[in-house]
């Protein structure tokens, strides 16, 4: 009897070590739009999840490159750190009037410099800020903050996917920049995939 709870112990064990034995599952779908221009400026996320998650170490970057901020939306943790980069030949800024950037305005540098800022506001949601160059006022983009790293933002083709979502029942929400798009609950399972369709509408 001994032997036997033993080895069921071990092989627990290396069901675990091997990823074998999983608690989380996958959220994938699609976003569609009258125009499809605006499909890959969509963030799909999870609101209301519990625990406390720890911002990447690694910086990430926001170009500005023949005069226009790549990406146009960034989405990100709260308490990343943002590198804004300067790819042109000519000098740029970057300030931002919203409170969830603390209405910062990193001033004005020259190509190939970098300026940094950490985003550390936290919302009921979602925080998003614009982003502005003074130089340029024709140059827009948007960095979103969310509370949790359950989230992501649809390629060209409005394709997504939230990886390792732990298992239960959430609410999938989605923040665009100029549309929107109705709330709906998704039942996550281990080991599975739960497939959703995004309609944006004015």
């Amino acid at each position: 009897m001994r032997c036997s709870i033993v080895r069921a112990v071990i092989l627990v064990l290396v069901f675990i070590s091997t990823g074998q034995l999983s608690y989380a599952g996958d959220i994938e779908g699609s976003v569609s739009a009258i125009k499809k221009k605006h499909l890959p400026n969509t963030v799909v996320f999870l609101d209301s999840v519990k625990g406390e998650f720890t911002p990447p170490e690694a910086h990430v970057v926001m170009d500005q490159k023949n005069l226009v901020f790549h990406p146009h939306v960034l989405p990100i943790l709260a308490g990343t750190t943002v590198d804004f980069l300067n790819s042109d030949d000519v000098a740029h800024n970057v300030f931002s009037p919203d409170e969830a950037a603390d209405k910062f305005n990193l001033g004005t540098w020259p190509t190939g410099k970098i300026k940094s800022y950490k985003f550390e506001k936290r919302c009921d949601k979602v925080c998003d800020a614009v982003m502005l160059c003074n130089v340029h006022p024709e140059m827009e983009a948007y960095v979103v903050v969310m509370l949790n790293p359950y989230y992501a933002k649809a390629d060209e083709e409005g394709k997504f996917k939230i990886k390792n979502v732990p298992a239960g029942k959430y609410t999938l929400q989605v923040w665009h920049p100029n549309l929107k798009a109705e709330a709906q609950t998704v039942n996550v399972t281990a080991d599975s995939s739960v497939t959703v369709v995004i309609s944006l509408k004015k």
